[in-house]
């Protein structure tokens, strides 16, 4: 598909991550001694092996484990190309994906709306095993040792899903945000929870600020590669949604007007209000 940038870049003491132009998506390597750490799978068997590809020219190495920042297809419908190493996800991330598998009517259905969403994925979709984390992590989250090296998971609270992980690594030092964090344009907040995602952002911020000593580096899921102040733009325009969906609650002004408040564009915004709508009508669990 020549999906693929040219470069991996150094974000860390060897943490890397590799931006593609599908999707403006960044993907994630985390070298140690026992072979590279994988963070999201990307969206398709092809874009798997392509992947496994481009990371020989970081180390021979094969991949010591995978981390699933969400369940989102196009961070985990490569997971199955990526075995035998262990799949790192949370709970709520493996129970979505197993879901699929125990519904393959559903799953049909979800993978026509894919391809009607991106055409250039038909006819590779099919081709795809689905393949949940079997690590699993909780709500309380988890810290791995892999090769020398100790990688953070963190789980900071519902978001752009309610199963989205934070990779943290203290010595690189580095984050990756997954779809918590987009670049360049507004995340997509179809299945999220505008309520609850800045105090989640918050928790980024908090980690951002145990490395004041070396520049805060943070790996969104999709666009560039941010820093502080990226962070701090977000958790603005979050919390900007989530104030004027409760405006809109509570009477105080139009949905319309919320709209042209809004720090997204129209179409975006009114997504991500409405969102915020159903929240407070105790729609979403």
């Amino acid at each position: 598909m020549g999906s693929s940038s040219s470069h991996w870049l150094e974000v860390g003491e060897r943490v890397f991550t590799r931006p593609y132009r599908f999707m403006h998506q960044q993907i994630g390597a985390i070298l140690t001694d026992d072979g590279p750490v994988i963070i999201d799978t990307r969206s398709t068997v092809e874009h798997a092996r392509e992947l496994l590809v481009e990371l020989r020219q970081l180390t021979p190495q094969p991949v010591a484990a995978v981390i699933d920042t969400h369940h989102h297809f196009d961070h985990t419908f490569g997971n199955h190309e990526l075995r035998p190493a262990p799949i790192w996800g949370h709970v709520r991330c493996a129970e979505r994906i197993r879901r699929m598998v125990e519904d393959p009517a559903a799953h049909a259905g979800n993978l026509v709306e894919i391809a009607e969403e991106y055409p250039r994925l038909a006819g590779e979709l099919d081709d795809v095993t689905l393949d949940p984390p079997d690590q699993l992590v909780g709500d309380d989250g988890a810290d791995l040792e892999v090769g020398g090296r100790r990688i953070e998971l963190r789980w900071l609270g519902r978001g752009h899903t309610d199963n989205d992980l934070v990779i943290h690594v203290p010595d690189g030092p580095a984050i990756f945000a997954g779809d918590l964090l987009e670049n360049g344009a507004p995340p997509w907040i179809g299945d999220g929870y505008p309520l609850d995602w800045p105090a989640t952002i918050e928790g980024i911020v908090a980690l951002l600020a145990r490395t004041e000593t070396h520049p805060g580096v943070v790996v969104p899921g999709h666009g560039k590669v941010g820093d502080r102040a990226f962070v701090e733009r977000s958790l603005d325009e979050m919390r900007a949604i989530a104030d004027l969906g409760r405006g809109v609650h509570a009477g105080e002004l139009g949905l319309d007007e919320a709209i042209s408040r809004a720090p997204y564009p129209a179409d975006a915004a009114g997504g991500a209000i409405k969102r915020a709508l159903a929240q407070l009508r105790g729609e979403l669990d």
